[in-house]
């Protein structure tokens, strides 16, 4: 279940940053680079999150297998 967390979260993640980038309303020079920031941060991390749920997933079929074949050889 946790696999899929992340990738739910990083999915999450990575529209909040679309978001946060596409309404450009914002005045001041402190919001516009905390806005400018904070949606980078989010998609990079969103992504981060995806690739270790991917790649945890893949692991964990990898394993499934290995398990299988050595199951497989001692019998």
């Amino acid at each position: 279940m946790g696999k899929f967390l992340a990738i739910i979260g990083g999915l999450i993640a990575m529209a909040g940053a679309v978001i946060l980038v596409l309404p450009q309303v914002w005045g001041g020079y402190f919001k516009a680079v905390v806005f400018g920031i904070i949606p980078l941060v989010l998609f990079f991390g969103g992504l981060i999150a995806l690739i270790a749920g991917l790649s945890s997933i893949k692991d964990a079929a990898r394993t499934k297998k290995l398990e299988e074949e050595t199951k497989e050889t001692k019998a």
